[in-house]
């Protein structure tokens, strides 16, 4: 029987040999000087020998191989043999493949629409990659996602850590349909043990906007930022359609903004009609864009534009600061502004078919097929009467708007051209 003082005297030989300790477990010693625990055993009218490790600091203990002898026996006792499991698990091991490799065929091939798989490209490239790029896809455990996924939520963005978990487990599932054998982490982290959210149907009342817009002139932001926080209130655009404008798109002489069916959600073109006060915000936000072509360009990059969070960011500390002077505002998103905006335009009883073309909404209905008209002389005058009703509310005023387009603006039409 082996001593663990017998084996710190062992000495390589000209020819490798073997040293036995008990129920049946040698060490092998190679002529480099390697020491390895073996056991040979027969499996099915086979001899198999098996490798249980090197002895060493960095290997194993005398006491470790013994009880991993154990270990060995009662497998073959069950019916598996530990010198064929152990060339799987080293083939396993050589075949297996990385998560960056899997996610990245994910990415490319699985079906899904362009405006979402651009959304989730974006997240996966910024939030997941240089994570586990560099791990196999046996590597992430449930307890890794949960604990990457609270740190996004502590810096502020639940909603991308809701996506970053419904992504992980995109991707393993697409594994596991491709023959992986492998659990999926995601399966194990539920989304409401990441973040809850409200009910998405969210709309300001008028004392919440002049709340809104109280508070935006009091939390820590870039004056531009506020500026463009209410152009998103006054004129009904999408977060996105905004951060991604440019100058070129602007005609401050017709003053109309002509947003390109590319950067549409529906990819068809909108037209922006601007009220005064909407012209004099972008007046302001292009005497500080510079030479830049964005319309609300990065504060570190003027050939880019804002970032994707910051009024995401000034939203939360509205709401923070309400909540800090118990004032009567419900936490809010920069979506809501839309559906405020739509709320309270249809309440004030503008035609429906002016706010949906105002909020750049495409009716599916037959009806929809054949109503092409722009509204252009309507949207204007209830764009106008819009941002006068936001001006008074954030004055502490009421205000009665005018429905109605008067006759000196309204189209003619002649029958003799």
């Amino acid at each position: 029987m082996l001593t663990d003082t017998a084996l710190k005297n062992l000495r390589p030989k000209a020819r490798a040999y073997k040293s036995t300790d008990r129920d049946g477990m040698y060490v092998y010693v190679s002529t480099g000087g390697a020491i390895s625990f073996r056991y040979d055993y027969r499996f099915n009218g086979r001899r198999e020998t098996v490798t249980l490790g090197r002895y060493g600091r960095a290997g194993l203990t005398l006491a470790q191989a013994r009880e991993r002898l154990i270990e060995v026996k009662k497998a073959i006792a069950d019916g598996v043999s530990p010198a064929v499991e152990k060339q799987r698990a080293k083939r396993r091991l050589k075949e297996a493949r990385d998560f960056a490799q899997v996610a990245q065929g994910w990415m490319d091939r699985a079906p899904m629409a362009d405006s979402t798989r651009d959304m989730r490209r974006a997240i996966f490239n910024r939030d997941i990659l240089p994570k586990w790029k560099n791990r196999l896809l046996s590597e992430i455990t449930p307890d890794d996602l949960r604990a990457h996924c609270k740190a996004i939520v502590d810096r502020g963005a639940p909603a991308t850590a809701i996506h970053v978990r419904d992504i992980v487990k995109q991707i393993y599932g697409w594994a596991i349909l491709h023959g992986e054998k492998i659990d999926n982490p995601a399966d194990d982290v539920g989304p409401a043990s990441i973040a809850t959210f409200r009910p998405r149907d969210r709309s300001l009342t008028p004392a919440e906007i002049r709340i809104m817009l109280m508070l935006l002139g009091e939390v820590a932001t870039l004056p531009t930022i506020r500026l463009g926080l209410k152009f998103i209130l006054l004129s009904m655009v999408r977060k996105s359609e905004l951060q991604d404008g440019v100058w070129t798109e602007v005609d401050f002489g017709n003053a109309v903004w002509s947003i390109p069916a590319a950067r549409m959600k529906r990819s068809r073109p909108h037209n922006v009609y601007l009220s005064t006060q909407m012209l004099d915000i972008l007046v302001a936000l292009k005497t500080c864009a510079g030479n830049s072509k964005y319309i609300l360009p990065s504060r570190y990059d003027a050939d880019a534009p804002m970032s994707r969070a910051t009024f995401n960011r000034v939203t939360s500390a509205i709401a923070e600061r309400a909540g800090k002077g118990e004032l009567p505002l419900e936490p809010f998103t920069v979506h809501d502004l839309r559906r405020t905006a739509s709320t309270l335009l249809h309440e004030m009883g503008f035609n429906s078919d002016w706010i949906e073309k105002g909020l750049a909404h495409e009716e599916r209905s037959s009806r929809g097929v054949y109503n092409k008209a722009e509204f252009e002389t309507q949207r204007r005058h209830m764009a106008q009467e819009w941002s006068n009703a936001v001006d008074a509310w954030e004055a502490g005023r009421a205000y009665t708007p005018v429905l109605t387009v008067s006759e000196v603006k309204a189209p003619r039409f002649d029958p003799k051209l």
